[in-house]
């Protein structure tokens, strides 16, 4: 996929589930359910993958777990498999030598871009972040991503994002730092920019609905968030789909701002709101458990689970809105995709 066909079909919005790591009891890799959630997400409707981002765990990248590649792997030959254009996005980690290096391997295994993570550089300046991000961008489309700190992210200003605009090989954004003025701080450099091809992405679980309806408009140019990428499109991807499509078609409303308040709700509850996030991952391993595509919630840090009450929020929020879950659609099809 070229550089200008990705922009494309990037503007064009889309349901980008963060993929994550189907574990053994044993905390290995479980490659027939790897392969039955990457196909669980393009049967839903998804028209990307994000992989080895936080929600694959970045502990994948540690020598004793060895995990990068084989996960990059299963997803790539997936989506080739699916037999329609899958936009792959690979996370990228670590200081500049490191991030490099995984870029490379990203292109070489048919990525089509690398959303940069720069939790690693918090002590670095604002034009090392840039020239960090530049030379990733020498190597593949970059996909910025401003993490919420909660989760290992790090404050980044509306000056950084006007510079990353301006990078050339950028091609979206990534918007995640579940704070309505730091998104705010993103639209406007982008708006400030005067860049029309760089794509806004959604990660603000605590606001997804109302992101993608919003117009924001400042001294006359407007734009908007397209799709998302985020963690929790990665349980009821077939219902992400419908929202989205929701989103674009009827536009805010009542019902809308209705559906904003239920989505968020459930977020709470997969993403361990009350707990600062700390069961943010086994949460969302613990719907795709209870829907049969996962044997279990295991985590490679065997101190990562469910916090408690966290298992009694999501059985609420299942009770409460039996609408948003897509547990029929799974089953109607989990044997299919668990199939070798």
């Amino acid at each position: 996929m070229e550089t200008t066909e990705l922009r494309e079909r990037l503007q064009q919005g889309l349901v980008i589930p963060a993929h994550p790591l189907a574990l053994t009891s044993g905390r290995r890799l479980d490659e027939r359910r790897q392969r039955a959630l990457t196909r669980y997400y393009l049967a839903a409707g998804a028209g990307g993958l994000a992989i080895a981002v936080h929600t694959t765990q970045f502990a994948i990248r540690r020598p004793e777990h060895g995990l990068l590649e084989p996960v990059l792997s299963l997803a790539a030959e997936e989506a080739r498999r699916c037999g329609r254009p899958t936009v792959l996005i690979g996370g990228i980690c670590g200081a500049t030598r490191q991030a490099v290096a995984e870029a490379e391997l990203l292109r070489q295994m048919g990525y089509h871009a690398g959303m940069v993570s720069l939790a690693a550089l918090a002590q670095a300046t604002e034009d090392q972040l840039i020239e960090h991000c530049r030379q990733v961008g020498q190597i593949l489309p970059l996909v910025g991503f401003y993490l919420q700190p909660a989760v290992g992210g790090r404050l980044l200003s509306q000056s950084f994002w006007r510079r990353f605009a301006e990078i050339e090989q950028a091609v979206a954004i990534k918007i995640a730092p579940f704070n309505r003025y730091q998104t705010l701080d993103v639209v406007r450099a982008v708006l400030e920019s005067g860049r029309t091809d760089l794509a806004l992405y959604t990660g603000n679980d605590d606001n997804l609905i109302a992101d993608l309806l919003t117009p924001f408009r400042m001294q006359g140019r407007e734009c908007r968030i397209v799709g998302g990428l985020l963690g929790h499109w990665a349980v009821w991807t077939k219902r992400a789909v419908e929202q989205l499509r929701r989103c674009r078609d009827e536009g805010s409303s009542a019902d809308m701002l209705a559906l904003n308040a239920a989505v968020t709700d459930c977020n709470a509850a997969f993403f361990d709101a009350a707990n600062g996030f700390r069961g943010c991952i086994a949460g969302l391993h613990a719907v795709l458990r209870r829907q049969g595509l996962l044997e279990g919630i295991w985590c490679l840090d065997e101190a990562e689970g469910l916090s408690v009450g966290q298992a009694a929020e999501i059985e609420r929020v299942y009770r409460v809105y039996p609408e948003l879950s897509d547990d029929e659609f799974v089953l109607e099809h989990r044997d299919e995709w668990l199939g070798q």
